[in-house]
């Protein structure tokens, strides 16, 4: 054992933590009788709450007499109620019957003709053309390169881009017959060579069941830079 070492005194270490877990009674204790009296201070020094006077006298009202002048409209009409059903007291006899509908009775050779299908022309404009097989492109590598070489430089030089909807009406051989803007990329020069692009395309043919028909669909031309 070594002669110089002196014992260590445990309350001398302490921290200031574990000196102020250890006056925690002694706190607790003096805040709540310190919070205590203050209470009882602020009921007894406290000026009583009184309800004030919250009634009122009624006006007392009086009439006028009009002078003579003086029209006072007439009552608004009364609103129309519905009118009660009232049971008819017609007599109805009881032999009354419905005649038979037979096919003999009723010939059908004496029915007017159908209504003749007034021919219409649908490549005129954009219009709803029913069919089951839709046209798809041929050649789209043609298509691509048509893109690249149209493209306005300035706007592609600058990273502007769009999608032009363009309505593409094909005949029943897929040969593209006319072509227009639906929908603007909101850029002039793309619209501009969106419709160049729509002359080079070519499709198949649309089929309606197996039937090869003319059709106008959408198709939209994008241009951006990659």
């Amino acid at each position: 054992m070594n002669p110089l070492a002196q014992p260590v005194d445990a309350k001398a270490v302490a921290t200031a933590n574990d000196r102020l877990k250890g006056s925690f009674g002694s706190v607790f204790w003096s805040a709540m009788i310190l919070a205590t009296g203050l209470h009882f201070a602020a009921f007894a020094l406290w000026p009583e709450l009184t309800v004030a006077d919250f009634s009122f006298t009624p006006t007392e009202l009086s009439t006028v007499n009009l002078p003579p002048d003086v029209k006072i409209p007439d009552a608004p009409t009364a609103i129309a109620r519905p009118a009660v059903p009232v049971v008819a007291t017609t007599a109805v006899s009881e032999d009354i019957t419905i005649a038979p509908t037979t096919f003999e009775a009723t010939s059908v050779e004496n029915l007017p003709p159908p209504p003749k299908e007034k021919p219409t022309d649908i490549s005129a404009q954009p219009t709803f053309t029913p069919y089951t097989v839709a046209p798809y492109v041929l050649n789209k590598d043609e298509v691509v390169a048509t893109m690249m070489r149209t493209y306005p430089p300035l706007l592609r030089d600058a990273g502007i881009g769009g999608t032009v909807i363009v309505y593409f009406f094909i005949d029943e051989t897929g040969a593209v017959q006319d072509y227009r803007v639906w929908r603007s990329s909101g850029h002039a020069q793309l619209d501009s060579a969106a419709l160049q692009v729509a002359d080079i395309y070519r499709f198949s043919p649309a089929l309606n069941r197996d039937k090869k028909v003319s059709v106008w669909v959408q198709f939209p031309i994008t241009f951006e830079v990659k």
